[in-house]
Order: C-alpha cells, then sequence, then structure tokens
C-alpha cells in the first residue's frame, strides 16, 4: 500500500503541475518538493512555490485505513506589492478545492483551507506566504 502522505503529494503537484494559468502566474511549471541543495534560493526566478511541512495522522474517521493529512505549501515572490503573491496563493486554492485527486489506493473525502499567512522574508527580501491544509482520506474499498 503507497503511504497516504506521498500520494497525496504526489496528486497535488499533478493537479496543479496540469494548471496553465498558475504556470503562466509563476513564468513556468516552478512546484518543488523543496529548493534543490545545489541551488541557492536567491538563484530560482520568482516566484515559485515549495511544498513544506506535512503530518499525517491514522485513523480520524474511524475507518482502519484512513489518514487525515496537515500539509504547507510555501509561496515566494520578489514583487515588491504582495498582489503577484495573493493572486497565485488564490489560484492554488482555487484548484484544489474541487480537484480530483489521483491518490492511488485512497480517495479524498475532504480538503480545505485552514490557515494562510503573507510575510516579508527579511532573510531573503522576499514575501512568503503559506497555505496550511487539512486533508482526509480513506482507502478505497
Amino acid at each position: 500500500m503507497a503511504a497516504p502522505g506521498a500520494a497525496l503529494q504526489k496528486a497535488l503537484f499533478q493537479a496543479l503541475g496540469a494548471d496553465g494559468s498558475l504556470s503562466a502566474a509563476l513564468g513556468g511549471a516552478k512546484l518543488f518538493d523543496h529548493v534543490p541543495e545545489n541551488i541557492v534560493p536567491e538563484n530560482i526566478p520568482f516566484p515559485y512555490v515549495t511544498f513544506g511541512r506535512t503530518s499525517v495522522y491514522d485513523g480520524v474517521t474511524g475507518r482502519e485505513n484512513d489518514a487525515e493529512q496537515l500539509f504547507t505549501l510555501h509561496f515566494w515572490s520578489k514583487a515588491e506589492a504582495r498582489k503577484e503573491m495573493l493572486d497565485v496563493m488564490d489560484m492554488v486554492s482555487a484548484r484544489l478545492q474541487d480537484a480530483a485527486l489521483a491518490l492511488d489506493e485512497h480517495h479524498r473525502v475532504n480538503l480545505r483551507l485552514e490557515f494562510t499567512e503573507v510575510r516579508y522574508d527579511e532573510d531573503l527580501s522576499a514575501c512568503h506566504g503559506l497555505l496550511r491544509f487539512r486533508a482526509v482520506m480513506e482507502e478505497n474499498a
């Protein structure tokens, strides 16, 4: 059985990568699991999105093989105004609301936005946005 956390991340990247308007807003397919170690974050063309912290919990709906996952998407922008970042964050949130996610041995029960934050990261001289989601998945029958 595939780990539900890995399956969800793969499905999220497929859904977001297939969104032409999101790719256009990012200036290409700039969705990363993490910033590659051989690339200094300052050298990646902004804006871009990275997959952040994730936590998976088993058995939240009472079924034997279900899972709840909290995951965070990080948004990075060098634009002085926050509009670029907020627009991209809105696109991602809207895209994931009703996305049909291919989850291998699981199916999506619920996916909802739990938390949003936008702040200026002085270390990178960039705006940093966060979207934290809660996903509940059940094993397919």
